[in-house]
């Protein structure tokens, strides 16, 4: 009887020799795409808000490690640009040598263990970024954007994290974590003033291909993958925006912490997604979360490790969301955490100073409620100052004269950022906020030379917003394609068109021609004249656009001849302060045309209704209770 403990401590201290041990559980915590958006405060509105911002997600992140003893916090990225904040320590305000960015006073706070880098930390330019990037207190990590001139990696790939954690027994284990990152290789278009000569892109699963052996052979008992990516159905092509549905089918990965669609993974967005488990929070077997944007929610993907003969290995697995704000019952989920309005209130401070600033006067009110069924008057204001900034540039050019028209689009329409997110600015005074409202991206000015036919073209990708109405199917029909991103949405001042949506989509998302014999865009006119499609014009636009983003037919970079450093904001700003007063009513330069029998429908913002009068070719069709309304175009 006495030999039995001494066999048991013999089992043990074999156990120990091979390396076994109980199991460990690992909490993994992501925030993506925060978006400058540090504080619950919407600086548009210029008010406190309680449906987002990572000072409340804190909050949802404490309660989180308690409840698990070993966890990582890692950010996806889209950090760095995205309000008015964020514009005044890039631009305004700059940071100076050995200030550290208000982002990573509060992240650095939170302790963060890794982060990504997203598309939009390029916008401001890499010497921007790397300043920014040395004062994060934590490892940042990218594998897929390489040096021009070198082909080495740009950032750092990947990191290796060591972390002592307890396992179930209490005994303390040594685990090495590997987190590798990745941005979608289309930031060479949307930032190629920024980049082109200085860095170039990979695709993101050849990237991961490459460096997950490497991990491995370097000690990676698992891999989390961080990339800013979306995850769409069916395969992707190299070089793909969203590549996720790829992603999760490399071996060797653990979990995936995504972002950059603001959507929400696991949810019901996602039911019949190939290979996905909504239950699990799992792709292929991979766990897997993307946390929507601006602090709204984290994601939160457990995992249980068993160690056998061959390390380390992932037994049980399970993701998840938490949010901030429950959006059926429009109640508060988690309160703000104090210390970050403490961390950053001098920023905070000089921010509302810089977007109270007053600029000019509108006599009527400014909103985006109508913008994707209708000329929008918040649309117009901006296509108008692009015109205005473009006339002026090329005066006394080999471009003087050519007729100029301007081509914008609403970036601030609801969809998947929530029925609250439109432009709406009171009749008044117009301040600075009221211009990043217009106009949220930091993106700079570019005219492009196009012809008359390449105008046409321009509007069909643009009308692909719309779904086909069928003249003989159901007496009412929705009208808006919820996968069309409106700020692809461009409508064109300066020429006048119908869009006829009983017509097919000529052209696919990318920009491939689908339906070669349907034409939507009608009755295009330029001086009530149709068009002349061997005629040359010049179209103002972002730099987004005119480098190929959103995959329009025939623009590209080649087709610049106004390459503008400035802000699209700034030729805003400086047109409104040349009139002083505007009144921005719109002026109908397009419409869709009605389909006799059919009430076409689309939703929009609750907010809508206080201007429906104004709008009279709707009418309320129904309201829903959570923020949103459905309107009829009236035949």
């Amino acid at each position: 009887m006495k030999l039995a403990p001494l066999l048991v401590s013999s089992l043990l201290a074999a156990t120990a020799v091979n390396g076994w041990a109980a199991p460990l559980k690992l909490r993994v915590l992501e925030t993506s795409d925060v978006h400058m958006n540090l504080l619950d405060y919407d600086y548009y509105q210029d008010k406190p808000t309680q449906d987002f911002g990572l000072a409340r997600a804190a909050t949802l992140i404490r309660a989180a490690r308690q409840e698990a003893p070993n966890s990582l916090l890692i950010d996806n990225g889209d950090l760095l640009q995205g309000n008015p904040l964020g514009d005044l320590v890039a631009k305004i305000q700059p940071l100076r040598a050995g200030d550290t960015h208000p982002a990573y006073k509060v992240l650095n706070w939170l302790r963060y263990d890794a982060g990504n880098i997203g598309n939009h930390e390029f916008n401001y330019g890499l010497p921007f970024l790397d300043q920014a990037l040395k004062t994060a207190a934590f490892p940042y990590v990218n594998a897929n954007v390489v040096d021009a001139k070198t082909g080495r990696p740009y950032f750092q790939p990947y990191a290796l994290l060591k972390r002592e954690f307890k396992d179930e027994d209490g005994q303390p284990q040594t685990l090495n974590i590997g987190v590798i990152g990745f941005v979608p290789p289309q930031i060479m278009q949307w930032d190629k003033a920024n980049l082109q000569g200085k860095v170039e892109v990979r695709d993101i699963v050849d990237a991961a291909r490459r460096y997950l052996p490497e991990l491995k052979q370097k000690g990676a008992d698992i891999v989390i993958a961080v990339p800013h990516s979306g995850f769409e159905k069916g395969e992707s092509a190299r070089f793909a925006e969203n590549s996720v549905a790829g992603l999760a089918e490399v071996a060797g990965i653990d979990a995936i912490l995504f972002g950059h669609a603001h959507a929400e993974f696991p949810s019901a967005a996602f039911a019949g997604y190939p290979k996905v488990d909504l239950a699990a929070g799992t792709i292929n077997g991979v766990p897997a979360v993307m946390p929507g944007r601006w602090g709204d929610h984290i994601g939160v993907v457990d995992l249980v490790l068993e160690r056998g003969d061959a390390g380390w290995k992932v037994s049980g697995k399970q993701a998840g969301l938490r949010a901030i704000y429950d959006r059926k019952a429009k109640r508060p989920l988690a309160a703000a955490e104090p210390k970050v309005a403490e961390l950053i209130a001098a920023e905070h401070r000089r921010t509302l100073d810089y977007v109270r600033g007053q600029v000019a006067e509108t006599r009527a009110p400014i909103y985006s409620y109508f913008a994707q069924a209708a000329d929008d008057p918040s649309v117009q204001i901006v296509a108008e100052a692009q015109a205005w900034y473009v006339k002026n540039a090329v005066k006394g050019t080999e471009y003087e004269g050519l007729p100029v028209l301007s081509a914008a689009a609403p970036f601030k329409a609801g969809g998947r950022q929530g029925w609250n997110y439109y432009t709406d600015i009171p009749a008044g005074p117009l301040a600075i906020r009221n211009l990043a409202d217009l106009y949220i991206y930091p993106n700079t000015l570019k005219a492009v030379k196009v012809s008359g036919r390449e105008v046409r073209e321009w509007l069909e990708m643009s009308a692909g917003q719309f779904l086909r109405i069928d003249p003989k199917g159901p007496k009412t029909q929705p009208l808006l394609n919820p996968e069309f991103r409106s700020y692809n949405f461009d409508s064109i001042v300066g020429v006048s068109y119908e869009i006829d949506v009983s017509q097919p989509a000529r052209y696919d998302a990318d920009g491939k021609l689908a339906a070669p014999a349907s034409h939507r865009i009608v009755k295009l006119s330029y001086q009530g004249k149709p068009i002349d499609e061997n005629a040359s014009f010049l179209v103002a636009t972002n730099n987004y656009r005119a480098s190929g983003g959103g995959h329009f037919p025939g623009i590209d970079a080649s087709r610049v001849v106004v390459d503008s450093p400035d802000e699209n904001r700034a030729a805003v700003a400086g047109y409104l302060a040349e009139r002083k007063v505007v009144d921005p009513a719109a002026k109908p330069a397009w419409r869709i045309q009605p389909v006799a029998g059919v009430a076409m429908r689309f939703d929009t913002g609750a907010g809508a209704l206080r201007y429906l009068a104004r709008q009279p070719q709707f009418r309320l069709a129904a309201e829903h209770g959570d923020g949103s309304v459905s309107l009829e175009l009236v035949e």
